[in-house]
């Protein structure tokens, strides 16, 4: 039996490999940081296996998980709360998310073998033997970690903080060769474009919630038909508030 627990577990597994990687591997065994590369894919091989769990219980049997969002911050009528969302749709990209992710750290153990002694392509010989395995996998597990929160969020504000985590981990990773300078420009490049994609992200969010009145994704599906019809006049055009925000939407999208 799949619980909401078990959910969690899904999204907090590679945090905690980020974390592991990270912080301890780092420190502690900077000439071993190939243990980074077990941890990140022990712990993300465990979320797979309890998405694939997920994805029995859900698509398989049926069945439903219930989820209880938890109350966090309540401002006049504006109310944001902490949830998970586990319809099928979001039980099949975490199998999708968590099976690819596994299958990259894999792969990117035998494609970053060496690289260690290779440490950040620099010329400094007293830069080599950095612990560059333990940036890279616990780079990695964040992003997986940022993908999967984005995925389960049940709410808009929560997709939008984990879209910009998602934004945070795209810059690291292009620009992990940080010595490089065509590394550092791509990864600027990746930073600036995903500011423009933040902008229509941010103008939808404002919608949704100016014209529904909450964040909540089944709110807001449940009181979609209501507003079908609705027209307003943006800059000048008139056009339907639903083309709208999933023209905006779709700006964030490209961006990302």
């Amino acid at each position: 039996m799949v619980t909401e627990q078990l959910i969690w577990l899904i999204f907090l597994l590679p945090l905690i490999s980020f974390f592991i990687c990270s912080v301890i591997v780092r420190q502690l065994f900077n000439h071993h940081s190939i243990i980074a590369g077990y941890t990140a894919i022990i712990l993300i091989g465990l979320s797979f296996l309890i998405s694939v769990l997920a994805f029995y219980e859900v698509i398989i049997n049926h069945n439903e998980i219930t989820n209880t969002p938890i109350e966090w911050l309540t401002i006049g009528k504006f109310s944001l709360s902490i949830g998970l969302l586990s319809d099928p749709l979001t039980i099949v990209m975490l199998t999708v998310v968590t099976g690819v992710s596994l299958m990259v750290q894999i792969y990117s153990l035998g494609y970053m073998k060496g690289e260690d002694q290779q440490s950040n392509h620099s010329e400094d010989p007293a830069e080599l033997g950095q612990p560059v395995l333990s940036r890279y996998f616990s780079y990695m597990s964040l992003f997986t970690a940022s993908m999967l929160g984005l995925i389960l969020a049940s709410n808009i504000i929560q997709l939008f903080i984990f879209w910009e985590l998602v934004g945070l981990c795209s810059y690291l990773l292009i620009g992990f060769w940080f010595k490089k300078e065509t590394a550092n420009n791509a990864a600027i490049k990746a930073f600036i474009v995903n500011r423009i994609g933040d902008f229509g992200l941010a103008i939808a969010i404002f919608l949704i919630f100016f014209f529904f009145g909450t964040i909540n994704y089944e709110e807001v599906f449940q009181s979609t038909n209501q507003f079908s019809e609705k027209n307003l006049v943006f800059f000048g055009f008139e056009t339907n508030l639903i083309t709208l925000i999933c023209i905006f939407l779709f700006i964030g999208a490209m961006g990302k």
